[in-house]
């Protein structure tokens, strides 16, 4: 890849990093400002509209070259040694999930305890814990499907370098995709599976 689609892939990147800064402060203020359900689910959608279109974008960069998406020079060296085919799991989102809703309870022990209801992770039912735990699992089995066919990719380079260069790389895009697909899918799920204010 020239130095130029580098540089086109970081601002690329930055540009939906800085879009996500913004996202969640208008989304933490909607919240907080008692915005309607309906409100909270226009934001939402657009939210995920923009992620569909960063992920358009970098599947187009990556049919040039899928290299660097998965040792991106733009991120940290934190962020590199987290990602998983070139971004978060999947199933990150639903441990963030978890994870936010035991800081929730926490922070509002006191109000759950009088039995005031916020609207907030805190408050999962039941049935929703259940469709999040379902949804876990699928997303987990998918993950292993992923990787499985990344740890193949490997072994199928034989042959004249180059077309097997060439080849590897198309599959590995192939895969990129694939697994984009399933981060979207299960966002997409998770946040049906919430209301808007938990969302």
């Amino acid at each position: 890849m020239a130095a130029s689609d580098q540089t086109k892939e970081a601002c690329i990147y930055q540009e939906w990093m800085n879009l996500q800064e913004q996202e969640l402060t208008e989304l933490t203020r909607a919240v907080s400002g008692g915005a309607t359900g309906a409100e909270l689910s226009q934001l939402i959608e657009r939210v995920m509209a923009h992620f569909v279109d960063y992920m358009q974008k970098r599947s187009r960069m990556a049919r040039v070259d899928v290299s660097p998406y998965f040792a991106p020079t733009w991120c940290t060296s934190l962020e590199r040694s987290v990602l998983w085919i070139g971004g978060c799991r999947p199933s990150s989102f639903i441990r963030l999930i978890y994870a936010l809703c035991g800081l929730e309870i926490e922070s509002h022990l006191a109000e759950f305890l009088r039995g005031a209801r916020i609207g907030n992770l805190g408050e999962l039912t039941a049935a929703q814990v259940a469709m999040v735990d379902g949804l876990q699992a699928k997303t987990i089995r998918e993950e292993r499907k992923l990787s499985a066919r990344m740890a193949g990719r490997s072994s199928e380079m034989s042959g004249n370098l180059e077309a097997a260069l060439d080849k590897h790389g198309r599959a590995m895009a192939e895969i990129l995709e694939e697994a984009d697909r399933l981060r979207l899918s299960s966002l997409r799920e998770l946040i049906g599976i919430l209301t808007p204010p938990q969302a």
